[in-house]
């Protein structure tokens, strides 16, 4: 007997590993889009700042076909009446580690973001992006639906890839692969170590040690121009054929920095190189804005919701940093790479870059249109217009705002995605246990 009750309540703890811990792993991605789809009385967010009332999306195959008011319906389309709702592109994430990292601290086997070494340029972040991430369908459920994966390291990053967050692996997911190059530049502020009378000035010149960093760089690249200049080689050099990309125009360089010191820098190295570049971080980008239009240099902001970065900064200058760049006719992106929020908060990101100083629309383009832009796939996604892929989320109210993103309805490429996910069946769960409606 004793026997039969073990291996009862052995199976009991196999089915509830199940139903709880391993749920989210019942979310399958989606089939291709099978004939057409017609949104039918949606207010539509366009995303290029221009806002349609009781309009129509149509798509099929993937892509949009038509969009406005007046437009009918296909024969034998399927219609999803969004009468009373919000449609919007489907948002981006700009800057982001999804896929690469699950757990922040402690737990090096779920961290791919970071390898080992000072130059990394050969490193493809895509083909370490995990779909089996537990974060991608809660930010699927937000309305985020594509992704801007970056590595992280010393120096030279390694390249970057923009994905789709309905896949099997990490070949589905591919949207556009190895777009960029990231590096890492040193900080040049002295900051002393240790707290009150503890504090002590650093045992070695920071400053001197940043511009030793920069002249590898610019030795790197400038080894790199010299060995693709030349047609043939005894023997390949991964690192250098890795930025060939950079050279020839078809990639960008990414370049993380907050100070001035750092973009000055990073511009230069634009300039010498001939180099199509981003800001990343940019915390300090609005006493050079004028700088940045002039050489159109575009920036992602990926940490809004933080203290500002120097001490006589105003309290709300991250806040208000979205506006003043766009007014000085800088291209602006917003991401979020807060490890508190997982990634989730991107727009509300952008609805406190509204209260701030941007319009409604002008927030929304900078998690949609300005952020395929900035990532060079604005031909394919990032705005709800015909030929473009059928990226399309819908809402019960404003996406901006914390009490309207109620996300009902998702499409990526056409296809209509699940938003479940293991936040809302840990809901339900619970509601269930304490019997609440």
């Amino acid at each position: 007997m004793q026997k039969k009750y073990s291996s009862l309540f052995i199976l009991s703890l196999a089915l509830l590993s199940t139903t709880t811990t391993r749920a989210q792993e019942t979310i399958y991605p989606a089939g291709p889009q099978k004939g057409a789809t017609a949104i039918t009385h949606a207010t539509v967010h366009v995303g290029n700042g221009t806002v349609l009332n009781d309009a129509t999306v149509v798509f099929e195959n993937g892509k949009i076909t038509a969009v406005g008011a007046g437009i009918t319906t296909p024969a034998n389309a399927t219609v999803v009446d969004a009468t009373g709702k919000q449609v919007y592109p489907g948002l981006i994430l700009s800057n982001s580690y999804l896929g690469l990292k699950e757990v922040a601290n402690g737990v090096r086997g779920s961290n791919d973001l970071v390898e080992i070494g000072e130059n990394n340029a050969s490193i493809r972040s895509l083909v370490s992006y995990s779909t089996d991430s537990k974060i991608t369908n809660v930010l699927r459920a937000n309305g985020i639906l594509l992704a801007h994966i970056s590595p992280e390291g010393e120096l030279i990053d390694g390249q970057s890839s923009v994905i789709q967050m309905d896949a099997w692996n990490y070949e589905d997911a591919a949207y556009k692969s190895d777009i960029g190059q990231f590096i890492e530049l040193p900080s040049f502020v002295v900051r002393a170590r240790g707290r009150g009378f503890m504090r002590q000035a650093p045992s070695s010149d920071p400053v001197k040690e940043a511009f030793k960093k920069v002249e590898t760089l610019n030795k790197f690249f400038t080894e790199a121009r010299a060995y693709l200049q030349e047609k043939n080689h005894l023997a390949n050099n991964l690192k250098f054929e890795a930025v060939r990309g950079l050279f020839e125009g078809k990639q960008k360089l990414f370049v993380r920095a907050n100070e001035v010191k750092q973009m000055l820098i990073a511009i230069d190295i634009a300039k010498e190189f001939g180099f199509k570049m981003v800001i990343v971080g940019a915390s300090e980008s609005f006493q050079i804005a004028p700088i940045l239009a002039a050489n159109n240099i575009p920036v992602i902001l990926d940490n809004q919701h933080a203290l500002p970065n120097a001490e006589d900064d105003d309290i709300d200058q991250p806040y208000k940093l979205p506006a003043q760049l766009t007014k000085a006719g800088v291209l602006v992106s917003l991401s979020d790479m807060s490890e508190n929020t997982k990634q989730r908060n991107l727009s509300f990101n952008a609805g406190t870059a509204a209260t701030y100083g941007l319009t409604k629309e002008e927030a929304l383009s900078a998690i949609t249109l300005n952020s395929a832009k900035v990532l060079g796939i604005d031909n394919m996604t990032g705005s709800l217009e015909t030929g473009k892929d059928a990226n399309i989320i819908i809402s019960e109210g404003d996406i901006l705002d914390m009490r309207g993103n109620q996300v009902t309805d998702a499409f990526i490429q056409g296809r209509k995605i699940s938003l479940d996910n293991k936040q809302k069946q840990l809901f339900e769960r619970y509601k269930y246990k304490y019997k609440i409606n």
